[in-house]
């Protein structure tokens, strides 16, 4: 590219970064290839830049201006963010004045200053790693289930060490109080997981996709309770029976690795902690009959879902950009349901709800933590899975927290009842819970 060419291209995006920071006043600025600085705002109050490598990216994104376009560019290291997090840029591009300032920005202009762009060859982002075969799993079969739960947990027990809590805990924290730590949190909602289902000495538990053991270890060592897990990860399977030695539990403990359509046996409590989200929306009826056959009459039933908002109509879940992302790079095939959905399908197959609770903030909480434990052992964890992988990971975090704190992703937890007639296995109030 010659000197004349380039030095066109620059100023038409520098041009491009004023009409922004006009419009939308955003504290940070954009790094171009060069090294120069503009800001995104009237008036910058930090070193919070988005670095783009080269004219060509720019071409590429708006040759193909997808969502999908713009990770793989960032996965690559094509595009950056320097001295800050992408939870600092979220928030930041998130609040209300900068939205209605985006909206506000000259289209028309825009395009004219963009047009230098579309003259030049794009740079072709590389393949990064993503799921190779159906990431929807309308029609998965059993080997479908195991690939999808691979894919999102089998990236290395390592890994998940770094950012994770010291119990290895992969679910929404419970903050007691907003300023204990991820450690803490998760103690306590272990803990209120088994108040919830008022575990007692001798009952047999089941937890559904138990990760990596904590929450049966935990069950059995407080509660007495004879606890099975079930997973459908070999990573975790390997490292939760190391665990379950350790501590000496072995014959309170199992863990098996099991796809929860193959249960048998009963079972007088059974959780399922963050696993709903990963059956898809049209396995939810045969996920809940299942549940229903193994749990012991007067048995109670934990369900701890991430849901979406009820829709006016029932369009398919990967139909937004960011939703299709998230199932292409970090979790195939799944699906978030509602939870007005999810108390119904329960109810067809006799279960009878007992309590509903909503932990949107804590998990907006336990993100942001992983988060920002993940930036702090970046350099470990490149070592361990490569940056890709790293930055999509960040990405992903990122993102969860952000769309908690909005609102757009919700997590409840359900507590439901199979009983025989008369009343449900429960005292009258809640008060021994918070005890």
């Amino acid at each position: 590219m010659s000197e004349s060419k380039d030095h066109q291209l620059l100023n038409a995006a520098k041009a491009v970064i004023a009409e922004v920071a006009k419009a939308a006043d955003i504290d940070a600025s954009v790094r171009l290839w060069d090294g120069s600085l503009t800001p995104l705002g009237q008036t910058t109050g930090n070193d919070m830049a988005i670095a783009i490598s080269s004219p060509g990216v720019i071409a590429s994104m708006l040759r193909w201006p997808t969502l999908d376009r713009i990770i793989k560019h960032y996965a690559r290291g094509d595009i950056d963010l320097e001295n800050g997090t992408l939870l600092d840029f979220g928030n930041k591009v998130s609040s209300p004045e900068v939205r209605r300032g985006m909206q506000r920005l000259p289209k028309a202009k825009l395009a004219k200053l963009f047009l230098p762009f579309l003259l030049i060859k794009a740079d072709k982002p590389n393949r990064t790693r993503e799921f190779a075969g159906d990431i929807v799993g309308d029609s998965r079969n059993r080997k479908d289930n195991q690939d999808f739960i691979k894919f999102h947990y089998d990236v290395s027990n390592d890994f998940y060490r770094l950012f994770l809590d010291s119990e290895m805990v992969y679910t929404c924290g419970y903050f007691e109080e907003w300023g204990n730590s991820i450690d803490q949190a998760q103690i306590s909602k272990l803990e209120m997981i088994c108040r919830k289902l008022r575990l007692k000495e001798g009952d047999r538990f089941l937890d559904i996709g138990c990760g990596w053991g904590a929450l049966v270890c935990y069950a059995a060592k407080h509660y007495g309770v004879q606890a099975r897990g079930i997973t459908l990860s070999n990573e975790q399977l390997a490292l939760a029976r190391e665990r379950i030695a350790v501590m000496g539990l072995e014959d309170k403990v199992t863990v098996d690795y099991c796809d929860y359509q193959d249960l048998t046996g009963t079972y007088d409590k059974i959780a399922s902690i963050g696993m709903y989200e990963a059956i898809g929306l049209k396995n939810i009826p045969g996920y809940m009959t299942t549940v229903q056959r193994v749990l012991a009459p007067n048995g109670l039933f934990l369900n701890h879902a991430i849901s979406r908002r009820a829709k006016k109509n029932q369009k398919k879940f990967v139909s937004r950009p960011e939703q299709r992302a998230l199932v292409k790079y970090i979790f195939p095939g799944g699906e978030l349901d509602d939870i007005g959905n999810t108390l119904q399908e329960m109810e067809k197959v006799g279960f009878e709800i007992q309590d509903v609770e909503g932990w949107r903030w804590h998990y907006a909480e336990t993100t942001r933590l992983w988060t920002e434990r993940l930036y702090a052992r970046r350099a470990e964890a490149e070592e361990i899975v490569g940056p890709e992988t790293v930055r999509i990971w960040l990405a992903y975090l990122a993102g969860c927290s952000l769309a908690f704190k909005r609102g757009s992703a919700r997590l409840f937890q359900t507590l439901a009842s199979k009983s025989a007639k008369g009343p449900p296995p429960l005292p009258p109030t809640r008060r021994d819970l918070y005890r």
